[in-house]
């Protein structure tokens, strides 16, 4: 695995990048139900892109019907080998203006009946989440928006939330006192599933306006962010420029592509054949010798 292929997940807009080349959309089926559209396939230098639409062209799929088990386990399909997230987000901080991108680091978890793991009674596994993101990635991340002329910082905590509601102002300050600095709808179960998958993954979160905490302001709405999404747009498009171009010409191994050596605790005669089919792509690798 010494060539990048990496994973795109982001908003419309990026599809139109100007610097992919031999561009294709292709249709890849999954297990695990519909991803939220086709992958979008090219190149941009020495780097495989493949770009896969969150919401779908159109934003089609509020963030709670987002697949995300679908999304990760097509992109493992379409051979990526890390996956950089593209995500607008709400500031619960002073110091993370609207504007500023952010490489997220850390993750609270609060949605709610997402489907969150890809394993099941017959093939039990525990991925380590500790370390959410591979830093290496997020590293990459950050020097290319400030390549593309953004305002960057490294490291903040991302609460992610069921939506598709912001935030009442209660829940805005009581984030904050969890220590959450963004808030957002998409970023998790993703990161996780991306571990689960044995994929590097990094977030790098555009803010898009305060969220609701800030009393002496108007509550966040959907024209602000839109507004201020669109502004971000073409600095988020030649990120993804700077970053594919940045990357080394050979990709080292990371520990993350090996994440679930040590996680699997079903016995193996003990394990869910017709689950172990499902897992082909995320964990085949684990069982294709039995």
């Amino acid at each position: 695995m010494s060539e990048w292929t990496i994973g795109i997940i982001g908003g419309s807009g990026l599809y139109a990048m100007d610097a992919l080349e031999d561009r294709q959309w292709i249709e890849v089926t999954s297990p695990w139900g519909k991803p939220s559209d086709k992958i979008l396939c090219g190149t941009i230098g020495h780097v495989r892109v493949r770009f896969l639409p969150r919401h779908g062209r159109g934003h089609v799929h509020i963030p709670s019907k987002v697949d995300a088990r679908a999304n990760i386990d097509a992109l493992k399909r379409a051979g990526c080998t890390d996956i950089l997230a593209i995500s607008a987000v709400g500031s619960l901080s002073e110091e993370l203006a609207p504007g500023r991108f952010v490489a997220v680091d850390q993750f609270i978890d609060n949605t709610k009946g997402r489907p969150s793991t890809f394993f099941d009674s017959g093939f039990v596994a525990h991925v380590s989440m500790g370390d959410p993101v591979c830093s290496r990635l997020s590293k990459y991340a950050a020097k290319a928006a400030e390549k593309a002329g953004a305002d960057v910082t490294e490291g903040a905590t991302y609460l992610a939330m069921e939506g598709p509601q912001f935030s009442t102002r209660a829940e805005s300050k009581l984030y904050r006192h969890w220590g959450a600095e963004v808030i957002g709808m998409t970023g998790m179960p993703e990161a996780k599933l991306a571990r689960e998958a044995e994929l590097p993954y990094a977030l790098l979160a555009m803010v898009t306006d305060w969220d609701s905490w800030r009393d002496s302001e108007d509550a966040v709405d959907v024209g602000v962010i839109i507004e201020q999404m669109n502004a971000n747009s073409a600095t988020a498009v030649k990120t993804v420029e700077a970053f594919c171009k940045g990357l080394p010409k050979k990709r080292t191994p990371s520990p993350i592509d090996t994440a679930l050596d040590d996680a699997i605790l079903t016995a193996p005669d003990k394990h869910d054949r017709e689950l172990m089919a499902k897992l082909d792509a995320v964990a085949g690798r684990l069982f294709r010798a039995e």
